[in-house]
């Protein structure tokens, strides 16, 4: 019952970024309505400016709909609305007036809405009452017909509505692309926790750095830092508490750290980083402050202070060695640093 429930969250939620912009759809199509309002009671077609007064408030119960997130009736009143509107445009005025125009917007929507097959299956209808609405155009003639000057006029503003919101849709879909791509790049590259590089992306800027240290010789540094006792903190504490602590020492860690250093998650509560031409002795003078800077750190907990202290084991790494190399011997000097009492800093020469 409850995967069920879940399930049918998941659907009702899905593509916000496309309901989003149905709201705003609701806003400017029901401006377009009010303007149409005025132009055909203007050109003396009272049955036309009312039909549009009729279409507002579709729109405003769409936008309703929207607001309380159901999505499914929000759509079938725009869709009721469109194409009842554009027949009836078509009919009354004829098919120089541009109505038809508007068909062609739920295209796209058909497809980003629903199920691609369902889409298609839409689509395909979509197709026929275009091209019904065409045919039967051939053979009657406007059931309320205006004068050709304000016939173009009609069209022009129905042509130009249709491309701009054509254009805007354009511009959202691809603003959405690229907004997913740097969202699922920055996923790809970060811990979700505490919003360091991963193990991953920080193997690969390393990877990076040796490439240029192999072309050009220069000092690298690895640093690999552990937080003491963590496990202690999630047993008496909870692991809430354990990944507030998380967040707050990877925080102050990167802070701290300069430029064009950078550190990542390694794994639990370990950190690597990258030190860029940075000697053994230079490493050492930076590791100590970073100890130092933790062991003072006091993290809220309801009122009590945590505070934690840090093993940090570095070593230089030697020229066209095997990167795992360099961290495995980074990793044995923190071993070391544990292993004398811990709240130290440990280095292995090269």
């Amino acid at each position: 019952m409850q995967a069920r429930h879940s399930n049918s969250l998941y659907k009702r939620d899905a593509r916000p970024e496309f309901w989003q912009l149905s709201m705003r759809c609701c806003v400017l199509a029901g401006s377009i309505d009010v303007a149409f309002f005025f132009i055909f009671l203007w050109l003396g077609s009272p049955i036309l400016a009312w039909i549009n007064v009729i279409s507002v408030a579709m729109y405003v119960c769409a936008y309703r709909a929207f607001v309380h997130r159901r999505n499914r009736l929000g759509f079938a009143l725009i869709q009721t609305e469109v194409l009842v509107h554009a027949g009836l445009g078509t009919v009354l005025v004829g098919w120089e007036s541009g109505f038809h125009y508007y068909l062609l917007m739920f295209i796209p929507a058909l497809f980003v809405s629903t199920r691609a097959r369902i889409a298609w299956i839409l689509a395909a209808h979509l197709w026929i009452y275009y091209a019904g609405l065409y045919v039967l155009m051939w053979y009657m003639q406007p059931l309320q017909p205006i004068s050709s000057n304000a016939l173009l006029g009609v069209n022009i503003f129905n042509l130009t509505v249709v491309f701009c919101m054509f254009s805007y849709l354009a511009l959202f879909y691809a603003i959405t692309v690229t907004r997913a791509h740097t969202s699922l790049s920055r996923m790809a590259m970060t811990d979700s926790l505490t919003g360091l590089f991963n193990r991953r992306q920080i193997v690969a800027l390393t990877e990076k750095l040796l490439a240029r240290h192999h072309r050009c010789p220069t000092n690298l540094t690895l640093m690999l830092m552990d937080i003491d006792h963590f496990k202690q903190i999630n047993d008496e504490y909870g692991h809430d508490v354990g990944d507030r602590v998380l967040v707050t020492v990877s925080q102050h860690l990167q802070s701290l750290m300069r430029e064009q250093d950078f550190i990542g998650r390694w794994g639990g509560e370990e950190f690597l980083g990258v030190l860029p031409d940075t000697d053994l002795e230079q490493a050492a003078e930076t590791a100590e402050r970073l100890r130092k800077a933790i062991q003072v750190l006091e993290i809220d907990n309801d009122g009590k202070k945590i505070q934690v202290t840090l093993s940090i084991g570095i070593t230089q790494y030697r020229a066209d060695e095997v990167l795992s190399n360099a961290i495995a011997r980074a990793d044995y000097a923190l071993y070391k640093g544990k292993s004398s009492g811990r709240n130290r800093v440990e280095a292995i020469q090269a």
